[in-house]
């Protein structure tokens, strides 16, 4: 209840960034709930329909990963000081963001439910002529508790991801006058992205004919090579701290005026908050290149469904990438009202941003064009 009265009186623009999240989640449901139509209107093809269900599991994290980044963004949850004295500390305050979560998933969830239905023509009959009738096997029934236990996924998920996030850590102790340490996820990443662009071409050259049959038109490539495209794309991701780390210590290299340092140390102090979803944004904008180069934009290698997903985590990990970069700049407004009093221009803090967009734009698109031409490769042959 006191979540609900929370969210009521909150700015609009927290509150559009809810209903975004329940938007995303009604996406994921009604993808949850097609993959369910196509089960019980095709049991011979239990293998599909797993895979199927697997394909759903993207989409999915993308909107968890959304929902978590609105929820540490919302200032209801902020710890503020005289909270705990009314018995909201930051303890309740996590359970507190948690449960917001789950309200706005469970919306969307809902709102799914309610359109999947209505296209099958349980609620008022079938619309558009019936021409969704069969791709949700409209002839056959629908069981009620495997349905909501599919919606259910996404909500409990979410509000778990939001409360591990939020959880209160202790503050780790550092020695006095010690530098923070490079991200370690660059190696790891690196290694990553060479073991899948191996794994894809090793499998490319094999010429498996045993497809996948995935949504869409995509059931003509071999399991090893979309293996290797996930491979390449957790690297991509997990490599994404470092090389924005590795962006700010440019930024500062060789004798730096007072913009680039600024810019180059915002980078360096925010490289885990905002190279994480940039290096996810970097792997599905390289996955996407590298499907669209092999398949076509306008060829009809994208089913419907497959484009939903696809419109689903490209939305969500663009809108996480942008709510990253609030919260970072929510971060910084000590630090931003402190160089103003002591009579920093306006014109320098302006000029440190458009330093980070653009080093970051200039480092991380050439990145994201050699991975998806080097996954694309194999498959041109």
């Amino acid at each position: 209840m006191l979540a609900l009265r929370l969210a009521r009186g909150a700015h609009p623009l927290v509150l559009t960034r809810r209903l975004l999240v329940a938007a995303a989640a009604a996406g994921v449901g009604f993808l949850l709930l097609c993959t369910l139509g196509y089960a019980v209107g095709h049991p011979e093809r239990s293998s599909a329909s797993v895979l199927r269900l697997l394909w759903c599991a993207l989409p999915l994290a993308a909107t968890v990963q959304f929902a978590v980044a609105v929820a540490r963004t919302d200032p209801s949850t902020r710890p503020r000081p005289g909270l705990s004295a009314i018995g909201l500390g930051p303890a309740r305050l996590t359970a507190i963001a948690a449960a917001s979560t789950a309200v706005a998933c469970t919306l969307g969830s809902m709102v799914a439910l309610l359109f999947y239905l209505h296209l099958r023509g349980d609620i008022t009959g079938l619309p558009f002529d019936g021409a969704a009738a069969e791709l949700l096997a409209a002839d056959q029934p629908i069981p009620l508790a495997a349905a909501l236990t599919l919606l259910a996924v996404l909500p409990v998920t979410a509000a778990t991801a939001a409360g591990l996030a939020l959880r209160p850590r202790p503050a780790p102790a550092e020695p006095e006058g010690a530098e923070k340490p490079m991200p370690s996820g660059l190696p790891w990443g690196v290694a990553l992205i060479a073991v899948g662009l191996a794994v894809e071409t090793y499998a490319g050259q094999g010429g498996g004919g045993d497809g996948l049959p995935l949504p869409g038109r995509f059931d003509g490539n071999p399991a090893g090579v979309l293996a290797g495209w996930v491979l390449t794309a957790c690297g991509l991701a997990m490599a994404g701290p470092g090389i924005t780390h590795g962006c700010g210590r440019l930024l500062q290299a060789v004798r730096p005026g007072a913009a680039r340092l600024l810019a180059g140390r915002a980078l360096t102090d925010e490289a885990r908050r905002i190279g994480r979803p940039l290096g996810v944004v970097s792997a599905v904008f390289s996955c996407g290149l590298a499907a669209a180069s092999l398949h076509g934009a306008g060829s009809g290698a994208f089913g419907p469904l497959t484009g939903l997903g696809a419109v689903l985590i490209l939305a969500c990990t663009t809108a996480t990438l942008m709510t990253a970069a609030l919260e970072s700049r929510q971060s910084r407004a000590h630090t931003t009202e402190a160089l103003l009093r002591i009579g920093a221009p306006p014109t320098v803090l302006r000029s440190a941003a458009w330093m980070r967009a653009g080093v970051l734009l200039a480092v991380f698109l050439p990145l994201t064009w050699i991975v998806a031409e080097l996954a694309a490769l194999p498959l041109r042959g």
